[in-house]
């Protein structure tokens, strides 16, 4: 009888020790607590704001491309990404294969929520297509906000000035028409483009004469150019 009630009295001092202990509210142990780890730092997007202001467009595939990568291996998220940038800077250097790259990774709650996003890769879709009047037609009919509208200007620019010298390299006379085409202008500002740029007018013909421009010495044709004129006249002659 003595184990037992030795026993029991041992239990209820426990008991009644544990009550007080819970009454008191002790606090754990310092070394026991668990410390979340700190955010992480937002974006700054400062280098990009920067490129475009001065209008470095032609960095701004490779400055996203890697500003991105740093963005990603902190685990910051990305919603608010300037997708729209970083894909027109692709488009900007003609470089399609990472410009449908980057689209495959962009969330589609992001593409739903930025219809500009959706509007620059319409314009990759035509490049990509090779629906040169398509790449005009979809880049003016979309409202451009103001951080990107002077950017959609130059690429236009860029990608006309680009589709000329082709034009350059792959004939000697071509018709009116198919300048206006390809340079996605009307036949009048298609002409007086070329007119500016050299080329002599035959008006009875509305054929255009090509001026060449002086080879250089010991030029090579660089391989992805090649291409793309060989491209530019098959669509042209089918």
């Amino acid at each position: 009888l003595s184990l037992s009630g030795n026993k029991t009295s041992k239990a209820a001092r426990i008991l009644l020790k544990s009550h007080n202990l819970r009454g008191q509210n002790p606090r754990p142990p310092t070394s026991h607590r668990r410390r979340s780890p700190p955010p992480p730092p937002p974006m700054d997007l400062s280098a990009v704001h920067a490129a475009l202001s001065a209008k470095s467009y032609s960095a701004i595939a490779t400055l996203c491309d890697d500003l991105f990568l740093q963005v990603a291996s902190r685990g910051v998220a990305t919603d608010d990404w300037p997708y729209a940038v970083h894909l027109l800077g692709h488009l900007y250097l003609n470089d399609l294969n990472s410009a449908r790259f980057l689209w495959k990774t962009v969330p589609q709650e992001v593409k739903d929520a930025h219809p500009e996003l959706g509007a620059i890769w319409k314009i990759g879709q035509c490049l990509w297509n090779r629906d040169y009047a398509g790449v005009y037609t979809s880049a003016q009919a979309f409202e451009w906000g103001p951080e990107i509208s002077d950017f959609v200007t130059a690429f236009l620019e860029s990608y006309r000035k680009r589709i000329f010298e082709l034009l350059t390299s792959a004939y000697t006379t071509i018709s009116i028409a198919d300048v206006a085409h390809f340079m996605g202008m009307s036949e009048e500002d298609a002409t007086n483009y070329a007119v500016q740029n050299g080329w002599s007018l035959d008006v009875a013909t509305k054929m255009l004469t090509v001026r060449k421009q002086k080879p250089q010495t010991n030029q090579k044709l660089d391989a992805s150019k090649l291409q793309r004129l060989t491209e530019c006249v098959f669509h042209l002659e089918h």
